[in-house]
């Protein structure tokens, strides 16, 4: 169902048909999109209400609630069109983060730098790609509070560094924008989703589909998924992996990981990751979990497999 799912939302149901552990999550099909460019940017009326219905739904499986001051259910959301577009369209991770549920976060994980560190991210991340101030202001705010403690990687930074950096963030945001960073959750969501539909007609992605001949009107899906934590400490990774070394076609499990991090830390050159080799002897169990994984997606799939994995505790 890729034309109506897109690529990834496909694979992602496909992958929870398998009863592979993939996090609790919902597909807005591509159709949407081709309805939003056809109706002045507005959508379907009943979309609202079944967007609520799938949160409730996802947040039962994982044990959560959207905007829960106590326990709430962060998401990320994603775009997924029907043909692959690396790089062209935005994400949003740590979804329905304020100045409440960091709190909750904090107190659930026990780790209030790790909380911080989320919202930060976050905020980031909605910004850019849904308020359009764009991330390197965020950089340059970082870097100047880096240089003034004598920090040279973020990982030095603590707790209360990240608290104060999320009210300088916090701060340049209503500057810049002229309104102050939303708090609602619910209006998080919404304005992530506009996001991702407009995103599919930015000058980036126009000019690789007229490079590729994808057409205009297929349109984008969005994922919303449950978000799950590479960044909690160091019993938590996050990494990319293949099911077999892509430049021999030799089967072994490939690829690389980084303790304590999430997805975009491993792609993003800010720190080296390791050879997924090294997750053999650090956490065996863990491993050959992943291993057997690798192997069911290889078999039902028919070819080599490309992935990406979180491991959160």
């Amino acid at each position: 169902m890729r034309d109506l799912l897109g690529g990834k939302g496909a694979n992602l149901a496909e992958m929870a048909n398998l009863g592979l552990p993939v996090p609790p999550g919902f597909t807005i099909p591509t159709s949407v999109c081709t309805y939003f460019y056809a109706n002045g940017k507005t959508y379907p009326k009943d979309l609202k209400s079944q967007v609520e219905k799938a949160l409730v739904t996802v947040g039962k499986i994982a044990g959560k609630t959207f905007g829960d001051a106590k326990n709430p259910l962060l998401v990320s959301v994603r775009s997924g069109g029907r043909a692959s577009m690396p790089g062209m369209m935005d994400t949003v991770l740590n979804l329905g983060l304020n100045d409440t549920t960091v709190e909750a976060l904090s107190q659930l994980s026990g780790d209030r730098r790790f909380a911080y560190d989320s919202y930060r991210r976050f905020i980031t991340m909605y910004s850019d790609v849904v308020l359009g101030f764009e991330h390197h202001h965020f950089e340059d705010i970082l870097d100047t509070y880096k240089d003034s403690k004598g920090y040279s990687l973020d990982t030095e930074l603590t707790a209360d560094d990240w608290e104060t950096l999320v009210g300088r963030y916090k701060d340049a945001v209503a500057r810049e924008t002229g309104k102050d960073f939303p708090q609602d959750p619910h209006a998080q969501l919404w304005g992530a989703i506009g996001a991702v539909f407009g995103s599919w007609m930015n000058q980036r992605a126009i000019t690789y589909r007229k490079l590729y001949n994808i057409p205009a009107d297929w349109g984008t899906a969005v994922n919303v998924q449950a978000m799950v934590f590479g960044n909690m400490g160091d019993t938590s990774a996050t990494g990319v992996g293949f099911t077999r070394n892509p430049a021999t076609g030799e089967k072994e499990f490939y690829g690389e990981f980084l303790i304590n991090a999430q997805g975009e830390d491993v792609v993003s050159g800010v720190r080296t990751p390791k050879p997924i080799s090294e997750l053999k002897t650090l956490w065996p169990e863990v491993y050959e979990q992943l291993f057997e994984i690798t192997k069911r997606l290889e078999k039902h799939y028919r070819d080599m497999q490309d992935i990406e994995f979180t491991i959160q505790e």
